[in-house]
């Protein structure tokens, strides 16, 4: 199900492509979104991941690398190429999922 104009509370359903924008959601719900969009992007074998936060003063792109460092899974991380975004957008790889 997919939220409505008037639903703030239902959930929504993201695509999965190796690419999330974060200029969608509330910067509030940012940093876990784009953690959630991670474990699903692995779960799926999608192992480099684009992940859009603007470039403004910098604070959501903090908040993002913030989160990589802490993760056990992300191999590295870098600015996009000039064409992709650059500092507006990094590029995440993350290891494989262990098969269980």
């Amino acid at each position: 199900m997919t939220a409505g104009p008037d639903d703030d509370d239902a959930p929504f359903v993201l695509p999965i492509t190796g690419e999330l924008d974060l200029h969608t959601f509330a910067p509030r719900d940012a940093v876990e979104v784009a953690a959630e969009y991670l474990d699903e992007c692995r779960r799926r074998g999608l192992l480099e991941v684009r992940i859009v936060h603007g470039r403004g003063r910098g604070v959501r792109r903090a908040e993002v690398r913030r989160l990589l460092q802490s993760r056990p899974d992300v191999v590295s991380f870098r600015d996009a190429e000039p064409g992709s975004g650059g500092w507006g957008a990094t590029i995440v790889v993350l290891a494989p999922s262990v098969a269980e």
